[in-house]
């Protein structure tokens, strides 16, 4: 028993799937606020958000991201971690706006392409990233940094040599997208091996293996993401809730013998300012 604090991060919405798969998944800067809120009260320390269009479509809107981190402010003291992807049109300027605008504590950072779901490219070129951590750094914002296969650990680090990031990082590992590295424990074992000792952790895995690393994540000591963007589902064919999805984790956190990061705790394991 050991009395880690582990954080809990609510992926409350994704730019993908859509209501007619799970009518949970909330598409509006209210229904968004308002997920982000039940996850909050059931022991989520950070909520990271996309945003949806009318259509339910993503979008990297500066306006919507600004009404809805408005919302959950109004509402709770979460850490708000926003995307810079989720919308396969969007440019390198209007990734970057709303951090710029809003100056959020946490924002994600993909450390590299990858041929999305096998159908098209997911494009981070090397000008891009430079341009996004630079900004990042700029705006006091920390990178959360995307790992969808080993070679995105190596080129976060190369980052951290030029400056354009700063260390101690912070990695979230991606595990079961399509075109990514698969979710299976040996994986998560491989990508944990691979990061400095001084860096903080955290992982999830995409459907059918959003349990398994879980479950394997807590038991090698790292923090977690769950939610809709990444698994629809409670159980076999029950369809689940952000909340269902939260209250979940911080149980068995606490099953394994540790503590729910609230969110000033996770503000000082990840050394936000």
């Amino acid at each position: 028993m050991s009395n880690q604090k582990t954080i809990i991060t609510a992926a409350i919405t994704g730019a993908v799937t859509r209501k007619e798969l799970n009518e949970n998944v909330p598409y509006t800067p209210e229904e968004i606020a308002e997920d982000v809120y039940k996850c909050y009260k059931a022991g989520a320390a950070i909520a990271h958000i996309h945003m949806r269009n009318d259509a339910g479509e993503g979008t990297m809107s500066a306006d919507r991201f600004e009404k809805t981190v408005k919302l959950i402010k109004e509402k709770c003291n979460i850490i708000i971690n926003l995307t810079t992807s989720g919308d396969l049109n969007a440019t390198d300027e209007t990734r970057q706006e709303h951090l710029i605008r809003l100056k959020p504590e946490m924002a994600s950072f993909d450390a590299g392409s990858m041929n999305w779901q096998h159908k098209t490219v997911f494009l981070n070129t090397p000008e891009f990233l430079e341009k996004l951590g630079m900004t990042m750094q700029q705006n006091n914002v920390k990178p959360e940094i995307e790992v969808f296969d080993a070679g995105m650990i190596y080129n976060a680090q190369y980052y951290v040599k030029k400056g354009i990031l700063n260390s101690p990082l912070h990695y979230q590992f991606v595990l079961g997208a399509a075109g990514g590295t698969t979710a299976t424990v040996e994986n998560l074992t491989y990508l944990k091996s691979l990061i400095p000792k001084d860096s903080t952790w955290s992982a999830f895995g995409i459907g059918k293996g959003h349990l398994p690393i879980l479950l394997a994540t807590i038991a090698m000591g790292g923090h977690v993401r769950v939610g809709l963007e990444d698994n629809i589902y409670y159980g076999k064919n029950v369809l689940a809730t952000n909340e269902d999805l939260v209250c979940r984790a911080a149980r068995i956190i606490k099953e394994a013998g540790n503590d729910v990061a609230t969110p000033d705790e996770a503000r000082k394991i990840l050394g936000l300012k």
